[in-house]
């Protein structure tokens, strides 16, 4: 259970054997939303071979995908905070394990656990900093350098480069029409970089994918990599 996650991985034995009892093993599917904008947030989830796209919510249809959250992370790190609410749509990308925790025993456990206030400030910091990282690639970047950003990203959480991710899901994840993520999948498999076909995904050349993609997968692999090593100093 805790080898699965990172972040529970990363807590002192004494402070994890606290939290042990109070995690449930659980299974999540693709496409699966385990919150919506405006709900309670109920229940805590720490993935383990899962991934879980953050996608903020404009007039109930339109999305764009501001994070993702895999076994380096936790879904409901903002509860720590006193936020009640969910705040985007998390929808199960790649099915698979998690572990999951009552909400409110996990502000209860949060308030008297110092190291594990430590992993999660660092990591919501590094939430943080994503959003805002994918905002700006959305405004000012093609999409072509958008979607190799959108794919490295995946491919750095799941530690695989082989993933499924339809168009339709990606057109979610990117804000943009299913067309646009045709020509811009199109122009990447062109260039040999990658083989999309019926959403299965196999990066051919990974550095070749990050020289396509802009700036921002770099920044954005950089936060979370300087989180995970600043931890408990």
């Amino acid at each position: 259970m805790k080898q699965g996650n990172l972040l529970l991985a990363a807590l002192p034995e004494p402070d994890f054997a606290r939290l042990a009892p109070l995690l449930e093993p659980v299974r999540v599917d693709v496409g699966e939303v385990l919150c919506e904008p405006g709900d309670l947030i109920r229940c805590i989830y720490f993935p383990h071979d899962s991934l879980v796209s953050l996608l903020g919510v404009a007039e109930g249809r339109m999305t764009l995908e501001v994070g993702l959250v895999g076994r380096e992370g936790m879904l409901g790190a903002t509860v720590a905070l006193g936020h009640e609410l969910a705040q985007v749509r998390a929808v199960v990308q790649r099915a698979g394990s998690a572990s999951r925790m009552d909400s409110f025993q996990f502000r209860t456990e949060f308030a008297r656990n110092p190291p594990l206030q430590r992993v999660l400030y660092r990591y919501t910091d590094t939430l943080l900093a994503q959003a805002i990282q994918i905002a700006v690639c959305s405004r000012f970047h093609v999409l072509e350098a958008r979607l190799a950003r959108s794919l490295l990203i995946t491919r750095d959480r799941l530690q695989s480069e082989k993933f499924h991710l339809t168009h339709e899901f990606l057109a979610h994840a990117l804000g943009v029409r299913r067309v646009g993520v045709t020509k811009a999948a199109s122009a990447l498999q062109q260039q040999g970089l990658i083989i999309y076909s019926r959403g299965n995904i196999e990066i051919l050349d990974v550095a070749g994918l990050a020289a396509a993609s802009c700036k921002c997968y770099e920044i954005v692999k950089e936060a979370g990599e300087a989180a995970q090593a600043t931890a408990f100093i």
